[in-house]
């Protein structure tokens, strides 16, 4: 199967891999989630080429994922603003990082911090099953192949 054909793909996994499956991705997607909007930004924390940065930036905008907006007119200069879609995603990426954090350690710290909103506590993760309010483990749940 090629990349290219994952969008069609009728796994979930391959559909997101298709649109986030690679570290520049999703790191782009990170940074402009928590404020990091303008191209020459996001180039300098990351320290990832133009072209490559371009690519990502008009994938994610393809994808509904970002929309660009300007912030300044002479010359055009957009900034890359996360769409309903992206926040979305936050969810995920708090998950994404307590799994690190557990089973991939290291010393440096955390370049971001998930915090309660009101009242800026850290917040924990825990994946629910909307229907019966119990925690989605590895043991609590069972997956099988649809035959559909």
């Amino acid at each position: 199967m090629k990349w290219t054909d994952l969008p069609n793909e009728g796994c979930s996994v391959a559909r997101t891999m298709s649109v986030l499956g690679d570290r520049w991705t999703l790191l782009i997607l990170r940074d402009t989630l928590f404020g990091i909007r303008r191209f020459d930004d996001i180039q300098k924390r990351l320290g990832i080429t133009r072209h490559v940065l371009s690519d990502r930036l008009k994938r994610l905008e393809a994808h509904g994922l970002l929309e660009r907006k300007p912030y300044q007119q002479r010359p055009l200069r957009h900034e890359y603003h996360p769409t309903q879609s992206a926040k979305d995603f936050v969810p995920v990426m708090q998950a994404m990082t307590g799994w690190a954090q557990a089973h991939l350690p290291t010393d440096k710290p955390e370049p971001y911090r998930f915090l309660d909103r009101e009242t800026r506590q850290p917040t924990a993760p825990k994946v629910i099953d909307t229907n019966t309010g119990t925690e989605i483990t590895s043991t609590s749940i069972w997956v099988e192949a649809n035959r559909d």
